[in-house]
């Protein structure tokens, strides 16, 4: 399977995420899966790509012309996939992920994974979308998702549409 990552590619965060990134990527290349991310060597997308790498995983990267301007492209990856944009990086992610997991991160990775939502709603996928909630990061705009909900502003259960994990095996549950 391709699993995408969307999270942070800030250095200065919580050093209990970097290390729920690793623990990811490790899974991810003991199971046999592939890495789909952003292709940038700060953060959290470093992390997860560098573990996955370690652990025997294919890593594809899809690469915004900027990043590769900036001189922030990761040099780990067996596929490297360039774009023009931000928009061209989420339409190519979700063509090559067959799953999407979101880590801690800001305003790129909450575009990304309401991004691939959206579309699943719509019917474009019927791939997973997960939060993996470590440390319970993502708690806040789960009630944010409980009061839309509550509110009337999202048909259906969101629950059906994004997952929630907080351990690998949980992971391993919500993207079969």
């Amino acid at each position: 399977m391709k699993i995408c990552f969307f999270c942070s590619a800030c250095a200065g965060i919580n050093p209990d995420y970097f290390a729920a990134a690793r623990e990811l990527g490790r899974w991810c290349g003991e199971n046999g899966h592939a890495v789909v991310f952003g292709g940038t060597s700060l953060g959290l997308m470093d992390a997860v790509a560098q573990s996955a790498h370690e652990a025997g995983a294919m890593i594809i990267g899809v690469v915004p012309r900027l990043v590769e301007e900036r001189g922030s492209r990761s040099s780990i990856m067996d596929v490297d996939i360039p774009c023009e944009t931000l928009s061209d990086r989420k339409e190519i992610m979700m063509a090559q992920a067959d799953a999407f997991v979101a880590l801690p991160g800001g305003i790129g990775t909450l575009d990304e994974v309401f991004t691939v939502a959206a579309s699943a709603t719509i019917g474009y996928h019927h791939k997973p979308v997960v939060l993996y909630n470590t440390g319970g990061f993502f708690n806040p705009l789960i009630a944010l998702l409980d009061r839309l909900k509550d509110e009337g502003m999202i048909r259906g259960d969101w629950h059906s549409v994004i997952r929630i994990a907080t351990t690998p095996e949980e992971l391993a549950e919500a993207i079969e």
